[in-house]
């Protein structure tokens, strides 16, 4: 492991497990009002919205900020 991916909360974490994740914590549609993206909004599914994300960096990264933000005030 290099020293980068060491403090990396997101190493080994796959989007489709982000995805999946905050669907189960905040549902569709709150994920949907917190992130203003479509394929959270209208007919969401974790198919469409892994093929948005991974054409579209500043809605991954607005998915993988409100992730961490969430596993850190779950654990403190």
């Amino acid at each position: 492991m290099t020293p980068q991916q060491i403090n990396n909360p997101l190493h080994g974490k796959t989007l489709e497990f982000i995805v999946t994740s905050l669907v189960e914590s905040l549902g569709w549609d709150v994920l949907g009002e917190r992130i203003n993206i479509r394929c959270f909004q209208n007919e969401p599914s974790v198919k469409s919205s892994l093929k948005f994300l991974r054409k579209t960096p500043w809605a991954r990264k607005a998915v993988e900020t409100l992730y961490l933000d969430i596993q850190k005030n779950n654990h403190p």
